[in-house]
């Protein structure tokens, strides 16, 4: 292929890229705003993770992060939901735009439902304290393997998507611009702020389980 015709095709893509993001500017944001708030999801999901081995020993970022997921859970669901809403509603871009594929269709309100789950009972245990009911603590467990399968197939199908979609959102070059990208940059930002207040907030309770774990080692 020639230089000039790989020029002109990537001209014309760029041209149909902006064609689409003028007709749908509405979707491409949502999608960006998504791409985002995962971004930051999996960068502490990671971090989170690299915990759980040693959760003793880790317990306090283990739990810091685990509240610190609040906010930016609550963009993406907000983001996915919103989505979810216009679509179900009939609104026409969304409709053309389409749903997910069926098994990610399917799966969503698992990954849904088993999210708040982890995340809820974790954010309970460290409420009441050391000694929890161990029906909690089970249920805190069972819920991160179902949340851990299904966020795995989740993930694989959308990580190939993320980088594109947030180095055009950071950047003004590589792709058509899209209204709104101050507004969605602060909305992850309120996010992550708001997880890290929640996270201080809870310093106390998670020093009272670091404290009992450290007496019955």
């Amino acid at each position: 292929m020639t230089l000039r015709l790989r020029t002109r095709l990537t001209d014309q893509l760029r041209i149909l890229g902006r064609s689409e993001v003028a007709a749908n500017p509405g979707i491409e944001g949502n999608e960006r705003l998504t791409a985002m708030a995962g971004a930051v999801l999996f960068v502490l999901l990671a971090a989170e993770g690299v915990t759980i081995p040693q959760v003793r020993s880790l317990f306090l970022a283990h739990a810091f992060i685990g509240v610190m997921l609040v906010g930016p859970l609550s963009v993406k669901l907000g983001s996915t939901g919103y989505r979810f809403f216009r679509y179900y509603t009939g609104a026409g871009s969304y409709r053309t735009k389409g749903p997910p594929k069926p098994l990610l269709r399917f799966l969503a309100p698992v990954l849904v439902a088993s999210t708040v789950a982890v995340v809820g009972t974790g954010i309970a245990l460290l409420v009441s304290g050391p000694g929890s009911d161990s029906f909690l603590i089970g249920l805190h467990k069972a819920s991160f393997y179902v949340w851990f399968a299904v966020t795995t197939v989740h993930v694989l199908a959308y990580v190939w998507r993320v980088p594109g979609l947030v180095l055009r959102e950071l950047s003004k070059v590589g792709g058509p611009q899209v209204p709104g990208s101050q507004t969605r940059l602060m909305i992850v930002g309120v996010g992550v702020t708001a997880g890290v207040v929640a996270g201080i907030a809870a310093l106390p309770a998670i020093a009272t389980w670091t404290t009992w774990f450290n007496a019955v080692r």
